[in-house]
């Protein structure tokens, strides 16, 4: 049996990196560490544009514990807590866990920056506004 895919259309043209990208997302459904998504309206005061703000519940981890990185259109986030050696645990509720977040970002999208602040690690997105470009194509005729 065959699958059809939102792609398969002959109209749509050179979106398989897109398609491959959705099913990776779809197979990522780890709900840790928790996070919100959130719209920050623009400053007019400061003249900061609108952006979007990730922000991750990652409570134990230091800065040196964390990695903010993109590569090409894909923001990841990784968290990997250092083991502090030889404790003697009457109880052991809290692990020590590690974790990999990824967001596919649009086209133009820009990391701003990330703060981690009370348990909280917030990273800043923007996305200027595209200039538009309209291409005139030239007719060859053949005779």
């Amino acid at each position: 049996m065959s699958r059809i895919t939102p792609f398969a259309s002959p109209l749509l043209l050179g979106f398989d990196a897109m398609e491959k990208t959705l099913e990776r997302l779809s197979k990522a459904s780890d709900g840790y560490p928790p996070y919100n998504i959130e719209r920050v309206a623009a400053d007019r005061a400061s003249g900061d544009p609108e952006r979007l703000r990730i922000t991750l519940a990652v409570a134990g981890f230091s800065e040196e514990e964390l990695d903010v990185s993109v590569e090409e259109n894909q923001l990841s986030i990784h968290g990997r807590q250092i083991d502090q050696g030889e404790r003697d645990y009457l109880y052991r509720g809290i692990a020590a866990r590690q974790f990999q977040r990824t967001f596919v970002l649009a086209d133009g999208m820009q990391v701003l920056g990330a703060c981690l602040k009370n348990g909280l690690l917030a990273v800043d997105l923007i996305r200027p506004e595209p200039s538009r470009m309209v291409k005139k194509i030239n007719i060859s005729v053949s005779q």
